[in-house]
């Protein structure tokens, strides 16, 4: 309790009571006079009378204001007492002090007129109970009020251990008192490097009121979140999701941020959202250093050849990926990653890229007029005429010594598929007027739309459609026009 005896206004007070104590010794002079004649005065039992008629009270000021007068000093002191003992049975382990600004000056009267009971309440009303405490500052600003210097300390440290583990923590500040360098990382190893708070934190002994004094978990979700309570909102019929945001100085991005797993277009009514933005007070930023294996892609390379003919395609070499070896260092604010940068790297097993060889060969598309055998080796099994009481509108080539049928011509396939009595058939048209006519083919390696060189396989000598055995019908054609294959092969 700040108790003090005002020493100027103590001199006012006894000038005037000293001009009032001369008026009052006339008076009794005055009347001991009168009585002298008839009654014998004892001087000193009168001066122990005089005595008794002064009575003393005492003024009571608050920061320099004037509270009133209670006729006892002690009840001043029983009222704070029981001020503070009232607030420590709520804060027990504080330490609680009266800490209001009070001055009492006594003053001796004839006459006692104090109104103790009013007084007494006017100044329970002033009394100002605080306790010992510790003041968290977040850039020179006051944030909150912690018991003491080790509530402080632990603030801080389970700020940081928001965002890592605390053995992680431990590992680090162990290593802060170290003077060993660092071990190399292991594959698929993660080490903190540091922790570092974007705002200046201290902290000083202050006197604060019981009831601003936080505990650690309380300080540290204020901290975190800039509100020590989160306001919650019920979806109302009508509500939409733009309008709550509005409402609640919020944009539909910060509401929906709020509230991540929430369908906005889709609320239901007296479903609750989170309506409060949190504003950190104080950021904590996390530097760690990762050691991961990652793949090479290997790339696809096209190497053109002219030996090789247009829309052919050949693999010279299989890809396949790397490996390498890589340490980043990796910032994270808040649980949020910021920032990744490259530390080192090394390549632990080389890549191999695709090489594909693309054929360049233009095939021309117009025939010579001239035709080569379209089949491998083989001898005519039935000319061109009339056989079986119909024409025969070609030759027959059977026993080759291999089943390619090839292209007679330069030319483009114009039919690639299944006819008739043909079976499986092939025609190319050569572009000067004649096609040639492949039948009867076990299968065909060629479609309609290719340009085919001479040579070119076709297909595979078999016997579909009507056949009496393996062989290739070949046609010759000019404009239409059926000719004997046999005066244009050579």
């Amino acid at each position: 309790m700040n108790l003090k005896r005002n020493i100027g206004d103590r001199k006012q007070i006894l000038s005037w009571q000293k001009k009032n104590r001369k008026s009052n010794l006339m008076k009794k002079a005055t009347i001991i006079a009168l009585l002298a004649s008839s009654i014998t005065f004892n001087v000193s039992f009168a001066k122990d009378d005089e005595n008794k008629l002064f009575q003393k009270i005492f003024h009571i000021y608050a920061s320099g204001e004037y509270v009133g007068a209670v006729s006892e000093e002690k009840a001043i002191q029983d009222m704070i007492d029981k001020k503070v003992a009232e607030t420590s049975s709520q804060y027990e382990s504080l330490k609680l002090s009266d800490e209001t600004n009070l001055s009492i000056i006594p003053e001796h009267v004839f006459f006692t007129e104090t109104n103790d009971t009013e007084t007494l309440d006017k100044l329970d009303k002033l009394i100002s109970v605080t306790a010992d405490a510790f003041a968290l500052s977040v850039n020179d600003e006051i944030a909150v009020y912690v018991k003491d210097l080790e509530a402080y300390h632990e603030v801080v440290r389970q700020l940081k251990l928001q965002s890592v583990s605390e053995k992680e923590l431990n590992e680090l500040e162990a290593r802060k008192d170290s003077t060993d360098s660092l071990p190399p990382l292991n594959t698929n190893e993660t080490r903190l490097l540091n922790i570092v708070m974007n705002e200046s934190i201290s902290g000083v002994t202050k006197q604060a009121k019981p009831e601003h004094i936080l505990t650690v978990d309380q300080a540290v979700e204020y901290l975190k979140k800039g509100v020590l309570e989160e306001k919650t909102y019920k979806v109302k019929a009508g509500d939409v999701f733009g309008k709550i945001a509005n409402e609640h100085g919020l944009s539909s991005a910060d509401l929906k941020k709020l509230n991540k797993d929430t369908d906005e277009n889709s609320l239901q009514i007296g479903q609750e959202l989170k309506v409060t933005a949190l504003k950190p007070l104080v950021n904590i930023q996390v530097v760690i250093e990762k050691k991961v294996t990652e793949p090479i892609p290997f790339e696809n390379q096209v190497r053109e050849s002219a030996d090789m003919l247009k829309g052919e395609t050949k693999v010279l070499q299989e890809g396949s990926n790397g490996v390498q070896e890589v340490t980043y260092v990796i910032r994270e604010q808040n649980g949020t990653r910021v920032g990744k940068a490259l530390k080192e790297e090394k390549v632990i097993k080389e890549v191999k890229n695709n090489i594909v060889v693309k054929g360049t060969k233009v095939i021309p598309s117009r025939g010579s007029g001239k035709f080569s055998w379209p089949a491998e080796g083989g001898y005519i099994s039935s000319k061109m005429g009339y056989r079986w009481g119909r024409m025969h509108q070609g030759i027959d080539i059977a026993r080759p010594s291999g089943y390619n049928i090839k292209a007679a011509d330069n030319g483009v396939v114009v039919f690639a598929g299944s006819d008739s009595t043909y079976g499986n058939k092939v025609v190319v048209d050569h572009n000067n007027g004649y096609q040639t006519v492949y039948g009867h083919l076990a299968s065909i390696s060629v479609s309609k739309g290719q340009t085919v060189p001479v040579g070119a396989k076709l297909g595979i000598m078999g016997s579909t459609g009507r056949s009496t055995g393996t062989h290739l019908h070949f046609e010759v054609t000019k404009n239409g026009q059926n000719l004997n294959p046999l005066n244009f092969l050579r």
